[in-house]
């Protein structure tokens, strides 16, 4: 049993360690930057798929971003298919070379984001309510621009390791 268990967290570290980085994006364009891209008023569409890949959820997200130096917050606004809302908050940090910081009254410590080419990594852990109970689960989440107007995002929740779903949005900027 005790190789089984170890053989199961050894499998589970190296597919951890298998996944793309940020560097690996390093020549695609548009160089996203998030201080451009996110500034001003956008709207975003989305969707929450179990583990199975059924879609459980969707919604939709009116944001308002703005930034004072290296300093941003971003005002998300979420209105889901069944009439419910929530607001989230983001005070984001550029750090420079492309590595940013964000807080949130949800999230847990801060999350760390990392970007290169079009592409942006954040990794953060967020308090999620369902039914009543409240749960930390871990984001791995991507955002890829596509233009001007466009960013394509996904984002996969975990909890101890195990995908519980995926997160998918598109941002339209107005």
């Amino acid at each position: 049993m005790k190789r089984l268990l170890l053989g199961l967290a050894t499998a589970a570290l190296l597919a951890g360690c298998a996944g793309p980085k940020p560097a690996d994006y390093a020549a695609e364009t548009p160089k996203l930057e998030l201080k451009s891209f996110f500034n001003g008023e956008m709207t975003a569409h989305g969707i929450f798929s179990d583990r199975s890949g059924k879609v459980v959820r969707r919604f939709t997200v009116q944001m308002t971003g703005s930034w004072n130096g290296d300093d941003g917050v971003l005002d998300e606004r979420f209105t889901y298919s069944d009439g419910k809302t929530e607001r989230r908050i983001w005070k984001l940090k550029s750090l420079g070379d492309g590595r940013y910081e964000g807080r949130a009254d949800d999230v847990v410590g801060v999350a760390q984001g990392t970007a290169a080419g079009n592409a942006l990594n954040w990794r953060y852990t967020l308090r999620l309510p369902v039914d009543g109970s409240v749960y930390e689960v871990q984001f791995d989440d991507w955002m890829y621009q596509m233009d001007d107007k466009v960013m394509l995002n996904k984002a996969e929740m975990s909890k101890f390791g195990v995908r519980l779903g995926e997160v998918t949005l598109a941002f339209q900027k107005r």
